[in-house]
């Protein structure tokens, strides 16, 4: 059986990664609505611009963004009704459709960038040595086994 409590240790690495996570979450969210996406939004713009012409099925980018379907249904129709993307109905299965970026979409992926990697780099990556971000990396990695 499991203690009903965290160690001080174990409260200070879990409490202090989600109080991070949530202060810059909310920080960098705040200074990215600025060019017109959320970070979801941008996530998106940005998985369409790898994906390049043929776009990305849908409900793969609602994978990727670890959303409902119909969550992720409901960013797309915002995102179409702003012209940033298209839906195209996939060439490999006829019940499924694929999303494109357009150039509208380019244009504000481009803008939202510059403000969102500066973003990145001041309030998180330029707060940490090379060798704290290499230690980042490594628990990432192990995390996402």
């Amino acid at each position: 059986m499991t203690d009903e409590r965290l160690s001080d240790l174990e409260e200070a690495a879990w409490g202090g990664f989600l109080n991070t996570h949530t202060r810059l979450w909310r920080e960098m969210e705040s200074r990215l609505a600025r060019t017109g996406v959320t970070m979801s939004e941008y996530d998106v713009l940005a998985a369409l611009e790898a994906a390049g012409a043929d776009g990305v099925r849908m409900s793969d980018l609602a994978a990727r963004r670890l959303m409902s379907t119909g969550g992720f249904t409901r960013m797309a129709d915002r995102l179409e009704r702003q012209g940033l993307i298209t839906r195209q109905r996939s060439v490999t299965d006829g019940r499924g459709f694929h999303a494109v970026l357009t150039p509208a979409g380019q244009e504000r992926l481009s803008h939202a960038r510059r403000t969102h990697l500066d973003d990145v780099r001041a309030i998180f990556l330029g707060r940490l040595t090379p060798g704290e971000q290499e230690q980042l990396r490594a628990i990432w990695e192990r995390l996402a086994e």
